[in-house]
């Protein structure tokens, strides 16, 4: 019996706010596979924390389309996109602009930095400084930015979507603690299938399918989707379930750091996206198994136990997952 069957539906979503936004979200993912092929699931992540107001971290080696997805998401839709290069020599005011003096009006003029934007994408953010790094806590977090005393908003909706090369790769440094916190969810593209390497050699080797690609949606379209997110009904036990999973990434002897109250709020918002793209109008503790692992295991530090045994953080939540007592009504 599927796990649908046993919980009370709070929604069909068979309403209209629900189908403009599976629609609306369907020509967005549809245009992103256009340029990044046999990463479905991975463009779904990517459209969950779109949709949940969050920031998505992309972590792989160099080579297999980070920037491509990154670049492909924020040009899906109609809305101000810039791109940051991370490089050791980046100042944190090459992100949040600057203060410059006008010699004509006799006045400071802020001149606004690329943090400006619906989308930012941060290209390999681990091989700046952690304090440059550090450049983006206030933006991801409260959506505005400080300079010079004084405090600016930015616009909705905004998403930073960085990329980074693994830690043990020449010439990175490693995100801190609070930086990793604010990412709501981490993914891995990996390697392309055999067959869809090969369909690449055909769409990429003449030109980039960026430049054919066209926006499908607009940033109103994706505010009133995030609307409609909110609204996605969490049931109480659903919510203990979340805290459950949690909790125990705290209490598990193979890790060292568990997450944080913000990691929880990550993966209820989280839940509610996903619930939404699926058609739903309510969250199932599927919902928070598939998110436990890209929106939990980047927070997580491993003990010096697990790292001898080679249990990656991505384990130990699949792990506590698999044990943990899923809620049978709803």
């Amino acid at each position: 019996m599927s796990l649908d069957t046993r919980y009370t539906d709070h929604g069909d979503g068979s309403s209209e706010g629900s189908d403009s936004v599976i629609a609306a979200a369907g020509r967005i993912r549809e245009a992103v596979e256009t340029v990044i092929e046999g990463k479905a699931d991975i463009v779904r992540v990517a459209m969950t924390v779109l949709l949940a107001e969050g920031h998505l971290l992309i972590e792989d080696i160099p080579g297999v389309g980070k920037t491509m997805l990154a670049k492909a998401l924020g040009r899906a839709v109609d809305c101000t996109v810039q791109r940051i290069q991370f490089t050791p020599d980046l100042l944190p005011s090459d992100i949040t602009g600057v203060s410059a003096y006008h010699q004509e009006r006799r006045e400071f003029e802020f001149k606004p930095g690329p943090v400006f934007a619906n989308v930012v994408v941060g290209d390999e953010i681990n091989r700046a400084s952690p304090k440059t790094q550090s450049a983006l806590l206030e933006c991801m977090e409260e959506a505005q930015v400080s300079v010079d005393g004084q405090t600016r908003l930015l616009d909705r909706p905004f998403m930073v979507v960085a990329t980074q090369n693994p830690v043990d790769m020449e010439g990175t440094y490693p995100l801190p603690e609070a930086q990793r916190d604010r990412f709501m969810a981490r993914v891995a593209v990996g390697y392309p299938e055999p067959q869809a390497e090969l369909d690449m050699i055909d769409t990429h080797a003449s030109n980039s399918p960026l430049d054919d690609l066209v926006p499908v949606a607009t940033a109103a379209d994706v505010r009133a989707m995030i609307s409609h997110v909110r609204g996605v009904h969490v049931a109480p036990a659903v919510r203990r379930y979340a805290v459950d999973l949690v909790t125990a990434t705290r209490t598990s002897p193979a890790l060292r750091l568990g997450a944080s109250p913000r990691s929880t709020l990550h993966l209820i918002r989280a839940s509610r996206a996903y619930a939404a793209l699926a058609g739903r109008g309510y969250v199932l503790p599927d919902d928070l198994q598939d998110l436990a692992v890209p929106v939990l295991a980047h927070r997580l530090l491993p003990s010096p136990e697990a790292q001898l045994e080679r249990r990656p953080p991505e384990q130990v939540v699949s792990d506590i997952v698999s044990r943990l007592p899923v809620p049978e009504h709803v």
